[in-house]
């Protein structure tokens, strides 16, 4: 078997936050692959579900960095929003 071209990057509580993600890493040029748990068998749409976040092998590092400064940006945000 051929090694993996993807690896994981992240994973996400809630396919939107997977999606703001995903956007933000195809704005630079970074593929992504979303996979989704499924909880049940049952035929409700589960909004707050995992969502793992895969990531070419080769663009990991920058994608990485990229993620880190996204998660940065949201916890000031958060902070400023605390302290108003």
């Amino acid at each position: 078997m051929d090694e993996m071209k993807y690896v994981l990057l992240t994973e996400v509580l809630g396919q939107w936050k997977a999606q703001i993600i995903e956007n933000m890493l195809k704005t630079d040029g970074i593929e992504v692959v979303l996979i989704q748990d499924s909880l049940s068998q049952s035929t409700y749409f589960n909004p707050f579900a995992t969502v793992q976040v895969y990531v070419p092998k080769e663009e990991f590092q920058q994608a990485s960095e990229l993620l880190k400064q996204f998660e940065e940006t949201f916890k000031n945000d958060d902070e400023e929003e605390d302290e108003e």
